[in-house]
């Protein structure tokens, strides 16, 4: 890019572009040549304030963050991408621990993979998400009430007792996806299956985690819930309208 411009760069046509946050270039480098065999346009970033400036003056279709960098910590480079966009974002660790995990999905994040990972497995979960971004079946536009909960799926709204949620991009399709069912049960490989993907390679407590901060913010109570009941051994029910 010429130096002073200022507009936005849209991606090539066909070639998803992906935003690679990773200061190291023993693994940046290898992976970026990776992507690229693989059809996909990758544009790397070594430090937070790069990423965040890619961001403003490019378009991405998917961005992978790892957490360590060498100005700033990765959760806040996510937080800020998320503040502008529903961009899927995938968050490289090289720690594992849940806490890191919950974390970092709780603020916005798609999903993390812990370092060393494969490159195959890291590139099939950005082709499985992409496909399920660009070709999932629309949201039925009808808004949908269940008690002092109102969700807009074409609005892609939810408010409760007339005030609007902040959910994340993945809390709202768990939302629209439950009560799309209200009253009845949805297993969790049928939530896996339409939230995420088909060919999920995560671990299902990304579920659990996800369930868990959208009840606290539905103000449920885990032992008394109001509108997200675990059906144990088989998945969740949104209560009935």
């Amino acid at each position: 890019m010429e130096a002073g411009y200022s507009g936005i760069v849209e991606p090539a046509a066909g070639r998803p572009r992906i935003l690679f946050v990773e200061d190291e270039r023993s693994i940046s480098e290898p992976f970026a040549k990776a992507l690229a065999r693989e059809g996909f346009e990758p544009v790397t970033a070594f430090t937070a304030a790069e990423a965040l400036a890619l961001a403003e003056r490019m378009e991405f279709d998917f961005v992978l963050l790892d957490l360590n960098l060498p100005d700033g910590d990765g959760r806040d480079v996510c937080r800020e991408l998320r503040r502008k966009s529903e961009v899927p974002i995938l968050m490289l660790t090289a720690r594992g621990t849940e806490m890191d995990r919950v974390v970092g999905l709780e603020l916005g994040a798609d999903d993390y993979v812990v370092k060393p990972f494969s490159s195959a497995e890291v590139i099939a979960r950005i082709r499985a998400v992409l496909r399920r971004t660009g070709n999932g079946p629309p949201a039925p536009a009808a808004p949908q009430t269940i008690g002092e909960l109102t969700v807009d799926p074409g609005a892609r709204q939810a408010s409760l007792a007339g005030e609007e949620l902040d959910l994340t991009r993945r809390e709202f399709d768990l939302l629209v996806r439950l009560a799309r069912d209200a009253g009845n049960v949805v297993t969790r490989e049928e939530l896996l299956s339409s939230v995420w993907d088909e060919n999920w390679y995560g671990s299902t407590k990304t579920l659990d985690v996800h369930v868990g901060t959208l009840r606290r913010k539905l103000g449920d109570e885990a032992e008394s819930p109001t509108y997200i009941h675990t059906v144990r051994g088989v998945g969740f029910r949104m209560a009935a309208p």
